[in-house]
């Protein structure tokens, strides 16, 4: 998959007095920054969990080529970035990392909501994502953002993940899409 262009986010969604932020496309010269914020990022999870979390492990090498990654930058520093995969009838949350000194500011917000636009440019109608049972301030997060868990699986090696998803309202998106589509009279 070809990473496309910038975006910019929407300043309501962002906390007053947050600074100059800027969402972009990551590229290959982004890969040690979504490496050094991911980890930075799950570390808290790691006395939880015994272990390092799958994101602290992952190769965002091959990752940055076959996925969607998208940087949330503050003042010039990566604040936080939320990795998608486009399948054929939804979008997959892969992961999303705010660095900690970045928390509490509505980042994560931000890039769920950049998430859906995303998925809405695409005419996907439905978001999916995982997470380790373990982490209930996550899975409280994606519930206040009307994600709903659709099951739970063991892994042996990895414990309980969550599996949640949210259904789209693409008829909100196409009346928007079609209203700033109109011309003057």
């Amino acid at each position: 998959m070809q990473n496309g262009n910038a975006t910019q986010p929407d300043a309501s969604q962002v906390s007053k007095g947050a600074g100059e932020k800027a969402l972009r496309r990551a590229t290959t010269a982004d890969v040690a920054t979504i490496r050094d914020l991911t980890r930075a990022a799950y570390a808290k999870w790691v006395p939880l969990l015994g272990r390092e979390s799958r994101p602290m492990t992952a190769d965002y090498e091959a990752a940055i080529r076959n996925h969607l990654i998208d940087l949330l930058r503050m003042d010039g520093e990566a604040a936080a970035l939320i990795e998608m995969v486009p399948s054929v009838d939804h979008l997959l949350i892969v992961n999303i990392a705010v660095a900690p000194g970045h928390r509490g500011r509505g980042f994560g917000r931000v890039l769920m909501a950049h998430a859906e636009d995303v998925a809405r440019s695409l005419n996907l109608s439905e978001m999916r994502l995982y997470t380790n049972a373990l982490f209930a301030e996550n899975i409280r997060f994606y519930g206040r953002l009307g994600y709903r868990v659709d099951r739970e699986e063991e892994h042996v090696q990895f414990g309980v993940t969550v599996y949640m998803s949210k259904r789209l309202d693409n008829a909100d998106a196409a009346a928007k899409d079609h209203s700033s589509s109109r011309t003057s009279p």
